[in-house]
């Protein structure tokens, strides 16, 4: 009887854990667009940065300039934005792991798991504010077209 309890109680936290499984799989998709952001971002103002030793008129550097600002200040939302998410990534991890630890010992794991789980969604949170931030950013220096 004591196999079967033990097989009922991994059996419980794989079901429990399967939803913050998916959880981490949309967190990777989120990364994943925001590392492909920031490497956008580097390479847009190394390109710029370049211009600029190859000597500009003296209005097209100050333009240069102030993209480069934009550009560092999105990439700080954006490296914001992925540690975040990577902090959220591992939150979750550790819900799972406290659902499997809370089974297999046999403690109540709802307090750890949902103090764990809110600070992964505040996480969350603050990382796709900082995303939302960069975007407002982006679209406000769009230029599309001649200049």
């Amino acid at each position: 009887m004591q196999h079967d309890t033990g097989i009922n109680a991994v059996a419980h936290a794989i079901q429990l854990a399967v939803a913050p499984v998916f959880l981490l799989s949309g967190i990777g998709a989120v990364l994943a667009v925001l590392t492909n952001r920031l490497s956008r971002i580097i390479d847009r103002g190394r390109a710029l940065d370049s211009h600029l030793v190859t000597g500009l008129p003296a209005d097209a550097a100050a333009s240069t300039h102030a993209e480069l600002l934009a550009l560092s200040r999105r990439a700080r939302l954006i490296s914001r934005a992925i540690t975040l998410c990577t902090v959220t990534a591992l939150l979750v991890c550790a819900v799972i792991a406290t659902l499997f630890v809370g089974a297999f010992v046999g403690f109540d794991a709802s307090m750890p798991v949902a103090l764990l789980f809110v600070a992964a969604m505040v996480a969350f949170f603050g990382g796709l504010l900082s995303f939302l931030r960069e975007i407002f950013i982006a679209t406000a220096n769009l230029r599309i077209g001649p200049h």
